[in-house]
C-alpha cells in the first residue's frame, strides 16, 4: 500500500470511530459514503457478527504498535467499537 492509502484508511477509521457506536449508525455511514473503500467489507463483517449475536465488535489498526493491548487495557482504547444496540 502507498502512503495515500494509509491516510485514506486513517480518515475513514476516524470517521467510523467518532460516529459508529451502533450497528444502525454504521450502516448509515456506509449509505452516506462516510465509510468507503476497504472499510466497507470490514464494517459489513462486523455488522454480520452483531446480527449473529455478538454483543460488540472492535476494529483495531494493526499498524500501531501494541494496538491490541492499548485497546484492552486502557479506558479510552484506540480502536473502533460497534455495539449491537
Amino acid at each position: 500500500m502507498c502512503d495515500s492509502n494509509f491516510r485514506t484508511l486513517d480518515l475513514e477509521l476516524r470517521a467510523a470511530r467518532e460516529a459508529a457506536e451502533t450497528a444502525e449508525a454504521a450502516e448509515a455511514l456506509i449509505n452516506q459514503r462516510v465509510i468507503t473503500g476497504g472499510m466497507i467489507p470490514k464494517v459489513k463483517s462486523a455488522l454480520q457478527a452483531l446480527a449473529d449475536g455478538v454483543e460488540k465488535v472492535h476494529m483495531i489498526d494493526g499498524r500501531i504498535p501494541h494496538s491490541l493491548l492499548l485497546e484492552i487495557f486502557t479506558d479510552k482504547g484506540i480502536g473502533t467499537e460497534i455495539a449491537a444496540s
